[in-house]
């Protein structure tokens, strides 16, 4: 295809609710939308690059800024989403932005060959269990209320955000509270260190499918002792970037479970890859969230509907983030949600909600 142009459109996106990890605490998201345009079809990618460079080194701005000056320049006149990965290897790093530029070309590539996201990929269901991201609270009622309330929704799986101070005791009241048959796991984003082993193992107590990401990010090496020391499984996911990196989580032991985030690894092309080397080597995988819009959600619950994916993910329906989404809203159906079927990501913004709540554009003509 020819790209003719690109659009960077930045939108403010409040949530429902603050959502705080063991990083920090999100009231809104800053989120740049890539929209490509070629003379056949249009097509968007979401950046899930947070406000400030806390869960990754990337944030808004910063990916903005690569899109523009190097990965743009970067692109072939004629060029698919395959050749787009290519084109942007030199470029170290900047996945999250590279996620977004690759998933806008493949949506336009997709759209005008009237082929679905779940079809491309190689989807293997026409819907997909659904789990939920519960974020650290200010006292445990207050979680368990929350708890509660998704349970009641019909989330099937429950994710509960930890820290330091705020691990085994909320854990343990979930349990108490709503017993053994609920799906639980928990998620330290990089929170702790070795030295909390002994604390870490009180979760073996509680039936836990994992837990994510306990130790830092680039210590695959510590993560493979701590495997040792605990029952609960030991899921990655800021440690795996790329299939290379998953790769050498494996070999190592240093975990059961991934993780699989696009924005994180540079898209769903990569994703498909870690899929495809985990489901060989017996790893589960699920598919994770960075509190996406209706456009990046669309892909994601395509992605999960691979085969390898026997985990629910954090697929969550719209509203558990947005009061209004930015396109039709995704709603939970049995626990479940929809694998969209039309071409491309299957969804398309809504015209007047995405006018009100963008803050910014940019054209960038590559005609």
């Amino acid at each position: 295809m020819k790209i003719t142009g690109v659009e960077l459109r930045r939108i403010a996106m409040p949530l429902v609710a603050p959502f705080r990890t063991s990083f920090g605490t999100e009231t809104s998201r800053d989120v740049l939308l890539v929209r490509v345009v070629t003379p056949d079809a249009e097509g968007w990618g979401e950046c899930v690059a947070m406000s400030e460079p806390l869960y990754s080194s990337e944030y808004v701005d910063g990916a903005a800024q690569v899109i523009r000056r190097f990965l743009l320049p970067s692109l072939p006149d004629d060029v698919d989403a395959y050749g787009v990965g290519r084109a942007m290897e030199p470029v170290k790093g900047h996945r999250m932005a590279k996620a977004a530029l690759e998933t806008a070309v493949l949506d336009a590539q997709l759209r005008a060959s009237g082929e679905s996201f779940g079809r491309f990929l190689g989807a293997a269901r026409d819907r997909v269990p659904c789990g939920v991201s519960v974020g650290i609270m200010d006292s445990v009622p207050q979680l368990l209320d929350a708890v509660g309330g998704y349970l009641e929704e019909g989330y099937v799986r429950i994710k509960l955000k930890i820290e330091p101070g705020w691990d085994v005791e909320p854990v343990r009241a979930v349990r108490e509270r709503f017993g053994d048959d609920v799906l639980l796991q928990v998620d330290a984003n990089a929170a702790y260190t070795l030295v909390d082993a002994q604390r870490l193992a009180q979760l073996d107590d509680f039936g836990l499918l994992l837990i994510e990401q306990p130790l830092a990010n680039d210590d695959l090496v510590q993560h493979a002792e701590l495997a040792r020391r605990l029952r609960t499984p030991i899921c990655l996911d800021e440690s795996i970037e790329s299939a290379e990196h998953a790769a050498a989580a494996i070999s190592l032991k240093a975990c059961s479970i991934i993780n699989i985030k696009p924005g994180r690894i540079g898209g769903y092309l990569e994703a498909r890859r870690i899929h495809d080397l985990c489901r060989a080597h017996g790893i589960a995988v699920w598919c994770g969230g960075m509190l996406e819009t209706g456009l990046g959600r669309a892909a994601n619950v395509a992605l999960a509907a691979l085969p390898g994916f026997t985990l629910p993910g954090d697929t969550s329906a719209s509203r558990r983030y947005y009061a209004t989404d930015i396109t039709e809203p995704f709603e939970l159906d049995g626990g479940h949600l929809h694998v969209p079927t039309g071409p491309g990501l299957g969804v398309e913004p809504v015209k007047d909600v995405l006018d009100e709540v963008t803050t910014s554009t940019e054209w960038i003509s590559l005609g």
